[in-house]
């Protein structure tokens, strides 16, 4: 019973936020007379040596104390004696592990937004040197048509945008502080919510302490906004491992983000990001795990909730590495522009460019113009070259309404030049977008 009791092991992570906890809480109590000041003095005093030696030499696991908060109240009696006992007063263990865990994951928050923008930073510098670099877009993994590198990139610092998103929405709404409401009901004592809120850097106290010690939705946003920011983070590692691969060949991972083989000495491995990818599947489950711990919860709070704890430290612990690997990736991955050019230019990538035309500058109706498109990569695949390698003649002969005006569209660097409507490829259009990006984040 005690070791599946006990906690310890990983709520111990929380000592700072119980420590601040219990300083605001035991401030207001002086503050409003409900303990002698002479006591708030001692037990500020004792929770002040208990903070160094924590930081000094690591929060001590004795799981007869069950949890940090027992820990932290024995040995605040240690040092000061009966006087430590009025520092729960007007409070439960329930609503101080919700407001120490909130504390913990409103900080957890801001972290993964720094993170986020760090590797929004890097790919905004390698999309600004790659703005005019030509890439191959895909469908279906198969040519479809060209693209600028820095577009591509700038796909995922959208991603990203959204990821920041989602943590300072769910901090919004995590800003409240349940300390205070006691073990469901409230209590009796004449405390301040408001004066600890202020004092824990929280806008404002819950309205209701039944949910108050039983809500863990804060823990939840966060976790489903890690887990959509690994779903990015691994589609990112994902085409880093097949642009690296020899068939692309559209990038060469330096040895620090690389591994090699145990007996083939030409192998380099893209095994960061095959780690990124893989641990996506743990950000995933984090918040599957904790949705089956509280479906079936009644109000208010039930022990399972101690399981709640572990997935968020985890998958915090998780993402943070998964993006500082990705932030190094990104900023070391060495492009190779002439084979991602000669990708782009294969599968006859400007065949939209063609039918286009014929519909701007031709008046054909695009359905007509789709047909004469399909005959002329036809006539290009049998002759074994591309659209543009296509003479004038050949292009007459299949329909007489392309004319060598045609040849503004058909290369890969006229297609993405020409793709200007907002959100569009053209190298103006990626700049304006980095230009924009970088404003934001200021």
């Amino acid at each position: 019973m005690r070791e599946i009791n006990a906690s310890i092991g990983t709520d111990k992570r929380l000592w700072r936020q119980d420590l601040a906890g219990s300083r605001a809480h035991v401030t207001m109590l002086g503050a409003q007379g409900i303990i002698p000041a002479a006591d708030v003095t001692a037990i500020l005093a004792g929770l002040d040596t208990i903070h160094a030696e924590y930081e000094a030499g690591g929060v001590p696991e004795d799981i007869a104390l069950e949890d940090i908060h027992m820990t932290t109240e024995t040995r605040l009696a240690q040092l000061i004696g009966p006087a430590a006992g009025r520092l729960h007063t007007a409070r439960s263990r329930n609503d101080q592990v919700a407001v120490d865990f909130r504390l913990w994951v409103k900080a957890a928050c801001a972290q993964t937004d720094a993170g986020l923008k760090a590797l929004t930073l890097a790919l905004l510098a390698r999309a600004e040197e790659h703005a005019d670099t030509i890439m191959p877009g895909f469908t279906h993994l198969q040519v479809a048509q060209p693209v600028t590198l820095g577009h591509h990139l700038l796909a995922y610092v959208e991603m990203l945008r959204r990821d920041r998103s989602r943590f300072a929405d769910a901090a919004a709404r995590m800003d409240e502080c349940p300390l205070g409401s006691a073990a469901l009901a409230g209590t009796g004592f004449p405390i301040d919510r408001a004066a600890t809120a202020a004092a824990l850097g929280f806008a404002r106290p819950t309205a209701n302490s039944l949910d108050s010690v039983s809500d863990r939705d804060f823990a939840l946003d966060y976790l489903s906004a890690a887990a959509l920011t690994g779903l990015h983070l691994s589609r990112f590692a994902e085409e880093i491992i097949i642009w690296a691969s020899q068939p692309y060949g559209f990038v060469t991972l330096p040895d620090a983000w690389s591994t090699g083989s145990s007996i083939m000495p030409q192998k380099r491995n893209p095994d960061a990001a095959e780690l990124v990818r893989a641990k996506a599947g743990h950000l995933l489950a984090a918040f599957q795990h904790l949705g089956i711990v509280m479906k079936g919860l009644p109000l208010a709070y039930s022990k399972d909730m101690q399981d709640d704890k572990a997935g968020v430290f985890a998958a915090h612990d998780t993402l943070d590495l998964c993006l500082t690997a990705m932030t190094g990736m990104t900023e070391t991955l060495t492009f190779n522009k002439d084979r991602m050019r000669a990708a782009a230019a294969s599968g006859f990538s400007t065949a939209t460019d063609l039918a286009d035309w014929l519909v701007r500058d031709a008046g054909v109706p695009f359905r007509e113009a789709h047909e004469i498109t399909g005959r002329a990569v036809k006539a290009a695949e049998a002759a074994g070259t591309t659209l543009d390698g296509l003479t004038d003649a050949a292009l007459a002969a299949i329909d007489p309404r392309i004319t060598p005006g045609v040849r503004s569209v058909l290369s890969v660097e006229a297609s993405v030049a020409s793709r200007t409507s907002f959100g569009g490829t053209a190298p103006a259009n990626v700049r304006a977008a980095i230009a924009a990006a970088r404003e934001a984040l200021a």
